[in-house]
Parts: C-alpha cells; sequence; structure tokens
C-alpha cells in the first residue's frame, strides 16, 4: 500500500464528508511519497480552531507522521467547505530543490 493510500485510509478515523490526500513529492527535491496535501471536511472539527483540527489529524496518523516530510493541511467543517468549495493551491517548493 502506498504512503498516499496509508494516509487515506487511516485519516477515514476522523469521519471525513470529504477527503483528498495528494501526492505532491513532484514539486519538491526530497524524493517520492514525502509531500503531501490533505483536504478534510469532517463535522468533527466543529468549535475547533486550526491548531486544535491539526492536533486531530496528527494524533489519528500517528506513527504515520514520522514517514512523511511535509503535511500540508486544509482542515474544514461541511458549512465551511460548503462556502469554500475548494481548498488553496499548493506554492512551488523554494530552497529545497535549489541544494545539488
Amino acid at each position: 500500500m502506498s504512503m498516499r493510500e496509508q494516509l487515506q485510509t487511516t485519516l477515514q478515523a476522523l469521519q471525513p464528508e470529504h477527503l483528498e490526500v495528494l501526492d505532491e513529492s513532484h514539486m519538491h527535491s526530497r524524493g517520492l511519497e514525502t509531500h503531501y496535501k490533505v483536504v478534510l471536511v469532517t463535522p468533527l472539527f466543529a468549535g475547533l480552531g486550526a491548531v486544535k483540527r491539526h492536533q486531530r489529524v496528527y494524533a489519528c496518523l500517528g506513527e504515520l507522521m514520522g514517514q512523511v516530510h511535509a503535511l500540508a493541511l486544509h482542515t474544514y467543517t461541511p458549512d465551511e467547505w460548503l462556502a469554500q468549495g475548494a481548498a488553496p493551491a499548493s506554492p512551488t517548493c523554494s530552497g529545497a530543490s535549489k541544494r545539488g
């Protein structure tokens, strides 16, 4: 099972109404399966700020976090997602690709 699939399967514990796990490693120079973007919509985030939401995701992923170099989290309640409609685009990596 790929890392993306492991992340996606593990995050099902947060009862997502919408879940995207994108492998963005191709945008970085640290190799394959190292950089991910997660878009997670769940009612479990209601009443929680960004830090608490991210802590819930990290706690859910547990040991998998040690195998990921970077994880961009975009966390929404269903109402926020309905209003937003999409997560922001990821920036290209700056700096790491300049190393030889």
